[in-house]
């Protein structure tokens, strides 16, 4: 059996107090079973990693996840604490990343799935639903001393039920956005002192959202509409008429107008040209246009917002003018003093996120999960998240500078990936295998140092 390393235990001694002493003792087997585990991440596999395969109490670990009393809003605090405190500089803002990402799941017990619009399947023409549980995943976006662009760290993870399902059982219905918000307001009550800012999709915008993010002084970043109904700030009022104060003043052209009309007469600000970096680090060259307007839906409040209308740079091609770099998109801000440039640049960064939901999915088994009671499925996914994170504050302990990495003569890696973390953390833990109970160093097999080399890597970086 790979005995957990005293790097592993005194990282996961910080949650030793959320859940009693038995529990946590199954909780660090079943942790270094799931790193150890190739392939399918269920309790099985990870007994069989760290060869507990003929443990006459193997029901006691399925308990851990079915039956045990833990609370994991609390475990996703602690998480998020040892998160700050390896990665976060003392004071510094914690930036956060907001997304959901779809568990394909079937079967009849399993209650929280529907039917979703599949992202990884669908494109813009061709959408694709699946069966399966939608998971609303909270990340803090750090930089990791191995890598040149951050990392989307997980540390809460919540199923966001249909309003079909939610119906059916009895439970309260909300949004992505609304699970959003609550795992917001969490997250401040943690943090009151720190700078909060969250990066999000455009699903995640809404006047509410916004209305939301400013009276908890969170700086809200998200896409935005192309047809959002943008209005000018209520004129001054007279005193002598009558009636109530008007709460916006005169509609705005949508963005969408703005794009297609002639720019001397739709467009009463100049576009502006800036080099921002851009997805995978490299300058793009960009046009945008930025002004501060009260966003207004029907039936809600107008929020004041920075919005941003971003197209590619203009590239002659001959007599023609070419524009199709990327799709023109527009993007919101709920601090309004926040420059055009840094609302770009820190929207981009969004996609390291998805990421981490690519790496979860080809290293960490996600969707592979077999569980079928309400408990276990509600528990299993977000620790699978936390999982992600528990490997990269392990490896940065193990590797605090340089991480190593898979080379090869005809292969100069310079930028390391997860898999890179996820083997560093098994190659130490294969490393720190001891032989104590062996009768006599005889019984060992020799095997050749290049051989046992070529075997632990392939173990190591195997899926």
């Amino acid at each position: 059996m790979s005995a957990p390393s005293d790097t592993i235990i005194q990282l996961l001694l910080a949650f030793r107090a959320a859940t009693t002493g038995p529990t946590f003792e199954r909780m660090c087997v079943l942790i270094v079973g799931s790193i150890l585990a190739p392939a399918q991440r269920t309790v099985t596999s990870a007994l069989r990693s760290v060869g507990l395969e003929q443990a006459p109490d193997f029901s006691n670990y399925h308990e851990v996840l079915n039956r045990a009393q833990w609370s994991a809003f609390l475990m996703s605090r602690i998480l998020l604490g040892l998160i700050v405190g390896a990665f976060v500089p003392e004071g510094g803002a914690l930036r956060l990343i907001a997304d959901d990402t779809l568990e394909r799941r079937r079967g009849r017990k399993v209650v929280y799935k529907s039917i979703f619009r599949d992202p990884v399947l669908s494109t813009e023409a061709h959408p694709t639903l699946s069966f399966g549980i939608r998971w609303v995943c909270l990340c803090v976006l750090v930089d990791v001393p191995w890598s040149r662009r951050p990392w989307a760290l997980p540390f809460m993870a919540v199923p966001a039920l249909s309003e079909k399902r939610a119906h059916q059982l009895g439970k309260r219905y909300r949004s992505p956005s609304q699970w959003a918000a609550k795992m917001l307001d969490r997250v401040r009550r943690w943090y009151p002192d720190r700078e909060v800012e969250l990066l999000a999709d455009g699903g995640y915008a809404s006047v509410e959202g916004v209305h939301h993010a400013q009276t908890r002084r969170i700086r809200l970043i998200s896409r935005l509409r192309m047809d959002a109904a943008l209005y000018e700030e209520p004129g001054i009022r007279p005193k002598n008429r009558r009636g109530p104060k008007p709460k916006k003043g005169a509609r705005l052209p949508s963005f969408a107008e703005r794009l297609r009309g002639p720019e001397a007469t739709l467009q009463k600000q100049a576009w502006q040209t800036a080099q921002i970096r851009w997805y995978g680090g490299q300058a793009q060259q960009v046009e945008y246009m930025s002004a501060v307007s009260l966003w207004h839906r029907s039936g809600q409040e107008p929020a004041r917002v920075r919005w941003v209308l971003l197209r590619p740079a203009a590239v002659q091609t001959g007599a023609q003018t070419d524009r199709t770099n990327f799709r023109p998109a527009a993007l919101l801000c709920s601090d309004v003093e926040l420059a055009p440039e840094q609302i770009i640049e820190r929207f981009l960064l969004r996609w390291n996120i998805e990421v981490t939901f690519e790496e979860m999915r080809a290293c960490l088994g996600f969707e592979t999960q077999r569980h079928w009671s309400t408990k276990a499925v509600g528990r299993t996914t977000p620790c699978l998240f936390g999982l992600f994170s528990i490997v990269v504050l392990v490896a940065k302990r193990l590797h605090p500078r340089e991480l190593p990495l898979n080379r090869a003569s005809w292969y100069d890696k310079e930028e390391p990936s997860f898999r890179d973390a996820l083997a560093a953390v098994r190659m130490h833990l294969w490393t720190t295998h001891k032989y104590d109970n062996s009768p006599s160093l005889q019984q060992m097999c020799l095997i050749p140092t290049t051989l046992l080399h070529a075997l632990t890597r392939a173990v190591c970086y195997a899926s």
